[in-house]
């Protein structure tokens, strides 16, 4: 009996929500399958089950591991001049190529099996992070091969065949790979792309086989202008039926040799001043045997689900790393500086206008590599994170650029000023680079984060549109009912906890026991329960047309990327032993991660549609009830424990590399100890009110202490000196430089 009615109040909402509802495409149908829900999929319960987090496995570095970041990595690194990279030479030196070869660089994620090195994510990342931190050129160059790509396609799609040929050949450097996905007219648009491949008939090693003839034209392409072996995604048409199947067969991803005829490499592209090898890469009428598309010809039509689970490990690991290095970077020079460098007697970082970009900084890198921990260690459970890493990819590089900002803010002069000197700039030129590539960031935060996570991460929306899409009309009823009064359920329930929660002051959601922070997880449960609410409310009042409305899908997606920031702040704190003296930073990012939380929902909801729902749900979650961020008094924590040497701030900062050659890094590194070291000195000056020399002649410091003291002014004035170039030196950066040797009179006259 209670089927029976249920179906029939179901009807008319099936009948209802068939044409109002989102429908999937073919193309999001393959997104929504690839990867998996993990962490994620708990924030938008509503509900979060903390212990499910804090059961997650701290990631950890083996003994190879370590000694390779602490061997092979910083032997890398000291071979290898930013400057001349970027400036003079415009390519890795040849030495340093053939370093990375022998040492397997390129195969960190290609098992021992096939010759790689096996690392996990994590060391993955780590390897990547400290690259970054010398030599952005560099570390794409390792990136790219480790990321998405041949390795990563072979790793998962490809055949025994093509796994035992092309692995060992790509771990040790005789392969080097590229990718070629963004066409010339299609951009991010994959589905737009022209680039084709026509399965015909044609010569291989002299024999007649089946085979795809090619016309592709990409560009944007990192190591183009140098690879061996081409990663093609392409759109397949068979129209003589060879293979058996349909004629469209659509996106489709193949191994081509760069050295094919045909293949036609362009000149270079200069990357946001950045010379790491990228350029156009294009072909006609090349000819590959079916073979070589990756899996083989039963994957024909596949690519794009390839893509898809490829991503998941690359853009949670590669961009995020980097993104990390340079905030981390950002915050250490920055705090350094800011102790160093003085005005009106006092180090600038005493100044309220540069403690707060300090404090950010500190809270920024802290809170980045804690979700790079996190992330890493979910891969590493062998999960396939597509919208974890597409959170990553979007927030980590955005935050790395809200970071350079504040550093160049705080040094001024000192970072405009370009030369071997200036460690800043090369991070600030990279960072449209990370913004743009592996998916836009526009596109990921307006459409994807929450346009396609809130369907896939949903206890319940995935199962309602595929019952919606079937075309059995009865099984369709059948199928949707069953989901649509589960998800009554779960509106009920969420709709609950988000009221309590949010008249409760949190108190009534569920939290374990983590001493200061608890009062965090409370919060985040009840954000949590009232995104949840809110989701379900926006996909109610605004059905199909939520996937047009842009700005509300990117402020959702705000919401769900700051929780799951946030989880990852409480889980490092955790796992770190609950340093107490790390609480200012975690107080930080907390209340500033939940004042953005706050800020963006109710956003959302002022920008309703229906403005009788957005007033009634702003006055349950109580969105308007301002949440305030950071106070001053905790601004000023985190920027001192910027300005001081501590096992705090060396767990914010990690590991970087540490300068080499007297370059500007290994210069502001040996002023900051000095300054730090002499304080006891100047502070007895400060006390006696007397310069050095009155304090030498009056016994208040010793000789000793006073030579120390010029060794500090020296180191001091080393880092704040900034780089200048005669004549000739820029005639050889500028071949088309021409020196005024007309004298400031005559120029004036």
């Amino acid at each position: 009996m209670f089927p029976t009615i249920r179906r029939s109040l179901t009807r008319p909402i099936h009948k209802w929500a068939r044409t109002a509802l989102p429908q999937l495409s073919e193309t999001e149908r393959e997104a929504m399958n690839a990867g998996e829900i993990w962490w994620e999929g708990e924030l938008f319960s509503g509900n979060p089950d903390w212990a499910q987090l804090r059961s997650v496995e701290k990631p950890e570095l083996t003994k190879e591991e370590e000694a390779f970041i602490d061997g092979p990595c910083q032997d890398f690194c000291r071979m290898i001049d930013d400057w001349k990279i970027n400036n003079e030479t415009a390519d890795l030196p040849t030495e340093a190529w053939e370093f990375l070869r022998e040492h397997r660089f390129f195969g960190m994620i290609i098992p021992k099996k096939h010759g790689g090195l096996g690392f996990s994510a994590y060391a993955h990342s780590e390897v990547l992070r400290l690259l970054s931190s010398r030599s952005v050129a560099a570390a794409v160059t390792v990136m790219v091969p480790n990321s998405l790509g041949p390795g990563e396609l072979l790793l998962q799609f490809g055949t025994e065949e093509q796994q035992d040929y092309w692995l060992p050949r790509l771990a040790n450097g005789r392969e080097l790979p590229a990718f070629g996905l963004t066409s010339e007219e299609a951009g991010s648009d994959a589905s737009a792309m022209t680039d084709s491949g026509v399965v015909c008939r044609g010569t291989w090693n002299d024999e007649e086989v089946i085979g795809i003839r090619l016309n592709f034209a990409k560009r944007y392409i990192t190591l183009a202008p140098v690879c061996t072996v081409l990663g093609l995604a392409f759109k397949l048409s068979d129209p003589d039926g060879l293979l058996g199947g349909r004629e469209d067969l659509g996106f489709t991803c193949a191994l081509v040799p760069a050295d094919l005829p045909g293949v036609l490499r362009g000149h270079r592209h200069i990357p946001g001043a950045t010379m790491f090898q990228n350029g156009p890469i294009s072909g006609e009428d090349v000819f590959i045997p079916v073979d070589s598309i990756i899996g083989g010809p039963d994957q024909a039509g596949q690519g794009w689900r390839m893509l898809m689970s490829a991503l998941a490990a690359g853009r949670g690991i590669s961009l995020p790393s980097l993104s990390a290095a340079a905030t981390a970077l950002a915050a250490h020079t920055t705090g350094a500086y800011a102790r160093i460098r003085e005005q009106f007697g006092i180090p600038i970082g005493k100044f309220g206008g540069v403690q707060a970009p300090m404090a950010q900084l500190a809270a920024s890198a802290y809170t980045l590599d804690a979700a790079r921990h996190l992330t890493c260690a979910g891969l590493d459970e062998g999960r396939s994170l597509s919208l974890i890493s597409a959170i990553m990819k979007a927030h980590a590089t955005y935050r790395m650029r809200d970071a350079l900002q504040y550093a160049m803010d705080v040094h001024s002069g000192k970072a405009v000023i370009d030369g071997p000197l200036n460690y800043l700039s090369p991070l600030y030129n990279a960072t449209p680079i990370g913004i743009t590539v592996e998916g836009a960031n526009i596109v990921t935060r307006s459409l994807i984060i929450f346009g396609q996570g809130s369907v896939r991460a949903h206890p319940h929306m995935l199962d309602e549109m595929l019952a919606l899409s079937d075309v059995d009309d009865d099984a369709s009823l059948n199928e949707f009912s069953r989901h649509f009064w589960r998800h009554i359920g779960h509106t009920l329930a969420t709709t609950g906890r988000a009221v309590a929660r949010a008249w409760t002051g949190a108190r009534s959601a569920p939290t374990p026991s983590a001493g200061a922070v608890t009062d965090y997880y409370a919060q985040m449960g009840r954000w949590s329960a009232a995104f949840a609410l809110v989701a379900d409310m926006a996909f109610l009042t605004l059905g199909g047309a939520l996937k047009r409305n842009e700005l509300i899908s990117a402020r959702m997606g705000d919401v769900l990327s700051d929780l799951y920031f946030l989880s990852a702040v409480l889980k490092r704190w955790e796992d770190e032993g609950r340093q107490k003296a790390d609480l200012p930073v975690v107080h930080y990012a907390a209340q500033d991660a939940l004042s953005h939380i706050q800020t963006s929902l109710d956003e959302v909801l002022i920008n309703f549609p229906n403005r009788a729902v957005s007033g009634v749900l702003r006055v349950m979650i109580r969105s308007k009830a301002c949440v305030h961020g950071p106070n001053d008094r905790l601004t000023k924590q985190c920027a001192e424990l910027m300005m001081e040497t501590s096992a705090t701030r060396e767990r914010i900062v990690g590991k970087l590399y540490e300068g080499c050659d007297r370059d500007g890094v290994e210069l502001i590194n040996l002023a900051f100890a000095k300054v730090v070291e002499a304080e006891p000195i100047r502070k007895r000056l400060r006390e006696a009110n007397q310069s050095p020399e009155d304090g030498l002649r009056a016994g208040t410091i010793s000789q000793d202490e006073r030579d120390q003291l010029t060794e500090m002014d020296k180191a001091v004035q080393a880092v704040v000196a900034v780089d200048d170039f005669a004549p000739g030196e820029l005639a050889r950066l500028f071949p088309g430089y021409e020196h005024d040797t007309r004298t400031s009179k005559e120029s004036a006259q």
